[in-house]
């Protein structure tokens, strides 16, 4: 009687219990998506990954499904039928009216003559005449309604049909064909993902470089400032420093919103959530590629590429097409046989079995001229493959081409913009001891200062330029995936800025302490690579001999250097003048050393 009063609470509180636990607690974060070049195609080729790839799943189905349906007209064709019928028959109408049948009325009437004894003849003619007197009348016109069952397993079986098998060997050329265009999409799709991975590493470059680039220049600014604090420097130099961060911090966020969309795009290509958050874990660097001919380069991309497959296969499908269409002339010889048992009234004492079989010879004579435009329709087709398999042979020629020159390309410049980029590092750092030492303006470090920036951002268009030519080449060879597939996964390659380095710390890398950037250009210039040297030695002939020269570490500023360097004055300085100017070089010198120190 209670229990009823005491259900409802119960539930209540089963409901309540989940509810109540920790409103502080979230769900795990699961954190950014770790990804590598490798982890990326491989999420991009998976049957949920990238659209592209779905919908040549399904066409690859589709072909599946065309050749078992013509493959159906070669095997043999099984039915069965089971009916029962309840129906009605006009016998007047299949010819069978006894009623109004002159015959047998004219019979009654008027009898035939009797050949037979007397006494037989007496007792037939007695009998004859009501008899068929009786039939006429008795007899109906319409018969029924009956019940008829019919029982029967039929078999039809093509035994030579050479149209047929020509055109079951046509679309197993087809299915061939999708098959290639399946392993085509792989390909388009690997080097899709590919790029789109090297714009977003070549957008975290960027953004490295122009966090870089704010650093350096709020270094200047400080330098800038402690010079115009102990009078050897001028208003107009710290503002030209200030414009110069505005500049860089401008920089600084547009190519963090291109990295954002480059993010973007690179899950797009993969088919993963936007909102998924993604950490790349390699770097964009330099990789030679091993040196290969344009003949070498050929062979390989006919061998390899799935699309010249693909179009082999479907000029072959073609082919056998229009010969199944041609052979339709000749006889096809068909075998047929069925089996059952038919009754009436469903009694199994009337279910009589029957049979047929037999075969069929079809000798095609004319049809109206359907066959031989469908022979032309076919033929011409057949031509329009052999042109394609044409076309796509000089597109691969054209690929290999272009690929292989953007290839050597892109290595000339990167060993041009190595070049250049210790050139800038040099050049930046003897301005910036310059500019220090009282013997030139601030001008000279924020011109020296533009031309690093410039020539880190040649150095990172350049590697990614390779780095694309090798998708292109690899993609013009039919070779996208092996190399693809060779890349580290998880494993991070070739830091970027190899110039300056600084140490990490706990501080965002946006914004690095001056006292760091400081110590780094107190320090000489780095000795150049060996292929920065290659590069050298070879445009030697076009460099003048004053940019070579600038290769070499500079000695380090002194004041007596300073002091050798500096262009003699107009006017003759008193004594007096020039120890002031030494006291005043000496305090902001040890002035800018106390900040370093500190900071």
């Amino acid at each position: 009687m209670h229990r009823g009063f005491l259900l409802p609470p119960l539930a209540i509180l089963l409901v309540t219990i989940p509810l109540q636990c920790p409103a502080g607690e979230a769900p795990p974060d699961r954190g950014a998506l770790q990804l590598t070049l490798k982890r990326a195609v491989q999420l991009a080729l998976s049957p949920e990954g990238n659209t592209y790839i779905q919908l040549s799943d399904e066409n690859l189905r589709q072909a599946r499904s065309r050749t078992a349906e013509v493959r159906s007209a070669l095997l043999p064709d099984i039915e069965a039928q089971a009916s029962q019928t309840t129906a009605m028959r006009s016998l007047a109408a299949l010819g069978l009216d006894l009623a109004a049948s002159d015959t047998l009325l004219g019979a009654a009437k008027n009898p035939p003559p009797c050949t037979a004894s007397a006494v037989i003849c007496g007792v037939l003619n007695t009998a004859e005449a009501p008899l068929l007197t009786d039939i006429a009348d008795k007899i109906p016109r319409v018969v029924g309604p009956f019940n008829s069952v019919d029982v029967r397993a039929r078999l039809t079986q093509n035994v030579f049909d050479f149209s047929s098998i020509r055109r079951y060997q046509s679309s197993r050329a087809a299915f061939r064909a999708a098959k290639s265009d399946r392993s085509t999409t792989d390909n388009s799709v690997s080097a899709s993902v590919g790029k789109a991975y090297l714009a977003a590493l070549r957008a975290n470059a960027d953004v490295e470089a122009y966090q870089a680039n704010v650093s350096l220049a709020e270094a200047v600014l400080k330098q800038a400032e402690n010079q115009k604090n102990v009078g050897t420097g001028t208003g107009i130099e710290v503002t030209r420093a200030k414009v110069q961060l505005s500049n860089e911090k401008q920089h600084l966020l547009v190519v963090q919103n291109e990295r954002n969309n480059a993010h973007l795009q690179l899950l797009r290509v993969m088919g993963l959530n936007l909102a998924t958050e993604l950490e790349l874990t390699d770097k964009l660097s330099y990789e030679p590629v091993e040196a290969i001919s344009l003949e070498q380069a050929e062979t390989e991309a006919l061998k390899s590429r799935p699309d010249v497959k693909a179009q082999a296969e479907r000029e072959a499908a073609s082919r056998l097409n229009a010969n199944a269409v041609k052979v339709e002339r000749l006889p096809s010889l068909v075998a047929y046989a069925d089996y059952g048992t038919t009754g009436v009234n469903g009694d199994t004492v009337t279910l009589l079995p029957t049979r047929d079989y037999g075969v069929s010879l079809r000798v095609p004579i004319f049809d109206g001229g359907r066959r031989d435009a469908r022979r032309a329709e076919t033929a011409s087709q057949f031509r329009q493959e052999r042109v394609r398999s044409n076309d796509i042979h000089e597109q691969v020629d054209l690929e290999i081409r272009m690929a292989l020159d953007s290839l050597h390309s892109a290595e000339e410049q990167v060993k041009v913009a190595e070049a250049g980029l210790s050139l800038a590092q040099s050049e930046f750092t003897q301005a910036r001891r310059r500019y220090e030492a009282g013997v030139a303006s601030s001008l000279e470090v924020t011109d020296a200062q533009t031309r690093l920036e410039r020539a880190r951002d040649n150095r990172i268009a350049a590697m990614f330029n390779h780095n694309v030519a090798r998708i292109d080449l690899g993609q013009a060879t039919g070779t996208i995936l092996a190399m693809l597939q060779r890349e580290p996964a998880g494993e991070p390659g070739q830091p970027i800025m190899t110039e300056p380095k600084f140490p990490q710390s706990g501080a965002s890398s946006a914004v690095r302490p001056s006292a760091v950037i400081s110590e780094w250009l107190a320090t000489p210039p780095p000795e150049l690579s060996s292929h920065v040297q290659e590069a050298q030695e070879a445009q030697a002939p076009r460099i003048p001999k004053i940019f070579t020269a600038s290769f070499t570490p500079a000695p380090p500023f002194t004041t007596a250097a300073a002091r050798a360097v500096r262009p003699a004055p107009v006017r003759k300085a008193t004594p007096r003048t020039r120890a002031h100017r030494r006291a005043h070089r000496r305090a902001a010198t040890r002035k800018t050393r106390r900040a370093t120190k500190t900071a």
